[in-house]
Parts: C-alpha cells; sequence; structure tokens
C-alpha cells in the first residue's frame, strides 16, 4: 500500500485527486501506475516516478496548488517504497 503525506488539514477532494484518482482508473488493477510498473523497464518506471515528481514540483505555483504538492509527495513515497521494495 502507498501512502500519501496527510499531515494537516487536507480536503476530500484533494486527496481523491492524489490518492487512486478515477481519471487515471482508480485504485483497481487497470489503474494507469499499475499498467506501467508492468509495461515498463525498472530504470524505465523509476524514470518515469521522478519526472512525474519533477512535473508537479515545477508546475505547482502555476497550475496546481497545493494539490500539486501533495501529488509530488505521493510520488515521492511511492518510488522510496519502490525502491525499498526492489532491493
Amino acid at each position: 500500500m502507498f501512502l500519501i503525506y496527510s499531515g494537516g488539514n487536507m480536503d476530500q477532494q484533494v486527496k481523491s485527486n492524489v490518492d487512486h484518482p478515477a481519471y487515471y482508473g482508480g485504485d483497481t488493477p487497470y489503474e494507469v501506475i499499475k499498467v506501467l510498473r508492468h509495461w515498463l523497464t525498472a530504470a524505465e518506471f523509476e524514470g518515469w516516478l521522478k519526472g512525474s515528481i519533477i512535473k508537479y514540483i515545477a508546475r505547482y505555483n502555476k497550475k496546481g496548488g497545493i494539490e500539486d504538492i501533495e501529488k509530488a509527495i505521493w510520488f515521492s513515497n511511492y518510488l522510496k517504497e519502490y525502491l525499498e521494495n526492489s532491493s
């Protein structure tokens, strides 16, 4: 199970858009991140995760605000757990 940072008062809308959002397949076997995990090599998947972190940090002040920071944290936690479980 991959968790997101839940410090402070994150409203339900931000949480649902960060942790397994429905528009990416929800928490199902067909969720984009799960499909990519199987389609990509380990190095490609790690690069995709790092790219997602960079994307959300780079755009937070122009597009998604706090929600983009929460997404970057979610992807950071996912990458951390992925690397811990890969070694």
